[in-house]
């Protein structure tokens, strides 16, 4: 039920093999979009490790790939699956050294980025990488690859620009603040995506995916720690957390809203993925999960059995199976505003 090698979608023809392939010949039947993704570790395809020259050990990646992948999951993430049903390669992270393939887009999401902007040093830290980091690479990718003929302004202009961002900066704040003032930091948090995306804009970009935040306080890593003082709701999961990620979600609705009415040859769709990750903690069993606040790879215990209903793998990140369920959700245009399904952006690039 839950490892389905891929989703399918009926195949688009279009006129673009890659970067700088618009000859004759390329008007083949292919289905190869264009994505630039931004994020954190939810949508990381493995560029944390290269930045810190770490290599993850099995059982990561075990039960699709059968080997590390640098993923934070057993299997694949939500991006994955995203790539799956428009046919095309998973992303490759843009820090990549030794197979580097950018024909379809790149990734430039790393673990523990926030949404700040100022770009923080790489060489040491890489939990201070920033959404600022990636657009400034993403700048310098296309600056370098429209030099070199490799790319055009109206590739950039077709591709779809993905986020992913804000959870680190609520999880973050919530250790270190008061409930009442991570609330507070909301509004910054929210407009430096915002000015991300006004950036990525004036770089060329006109498609935009944006993912809300899930349910931080259903985390089992969060639950975890519940004490004598913590307000938890009817689901068991920590009320503070939850209001911050849904006050963070309110207000990356509106800025969605205000950005399509201010770029009005753009294209924004806002993505609530919290709404799709509670109902699954929440109807757990419904869907075949099982407790969905015990995680599968806990330190210090055996890793679940292969083939295990468990929802979360680390504490923080979600499964393989969750996260293809998470996936088919979004899919569905349910949670999309406007609901456009994702392979639209495939139609603008046949058409364009």
């Amino acid at each position: 039920m839950y490892h389905s090698s891929k989703f399918s979608l009926p195949l688009v023809c279009f006129f673009f093999l890659g970067f700088g392939t618009t000859t004759a010949t390329a008007a083949a039947c292919s289905n190869k979009p264009l994505i630039f993704n931004f994020g954190d570790s939810n949508s990381d395809t493995g560029g944390t490790s290269v930045l810190a020259g770490v290599e993850l050990e099995f059982p990561e990646g075990r039960t699709f790939f059968h080997e590390p992948t640098s993923r934070a999951s057993d299997g694949r993430l939500i991006l994955d699956f995203l790539c799956e049903s428009l046919e095309t390669k998973f992303l490759t992270p843009y820090l990549e050294l030794f197979t580097p393939d950018f024909s379809n887009g790149v990734n430039f999401a790393l673990g523990s980025a926030d949404s700040r902007l100022a770009s923080a040093s790489l060489s040491h830290n890489p939990v201070a990488y920033t959404l600022g980091n990636e657009i400034a690479e993403f700048s310098r990718f296309r600056n370098v690859s429209i030099r070199r003929g490799s790319l055009d302004a109206g590739q950039v202009k077709s591709a779809l620009f993905m986020l992913d961002i804000g959870q680190n900066d609520i999880y973050y704040d919530s250790n270190a603040l008061t409930p009442q003032q991570v609330l507070e930091r909301v509004p910054r948090i929210v407009s430096n995506i915002g000015e991300a995306m006004q950036k990525l804009y004036q770089l060329g970009g006109r498609n935009f995916w944006v993912h809300n935040t899930g349910p931080l306080g259903c985390l089992p890593a969060i639950v975890a720690r519940i004490n004598a003082s913590t307000v938890v709701d009817d689901y068991g999961c920590v009320s503070d957390r939850n209001k911050a990620a849904a006050a963070f979600n309110s207000q990356l609705a509106r800025l969605c809203r205000e950005l399509q009415s201010e770029m009005s040859d753009a294209t924004i769709v806002y993505v609530d993925v919290y709404s799709i990750k509670l109902d699954l903690i929440v109807n757990a069993t419904s869907y075949g999960f099982e407790n969905p606040f015990v995680e599968c790879k806990r330190k210090g215990q055996s890793v679940c059995p292969e083939g295990s209903r468990y929802v979360n793998w680390d504490g923080f990140h979600y499964t393989d199976a969750a996260n293809m369920l998470v996936a088919s959700k979004i899919l569905s245009t349910n949670f999309s505003t406007p609901p456009l399904p994702f392979h639209f952006f495939l139609q603008l690039i046949y058409s364009g």
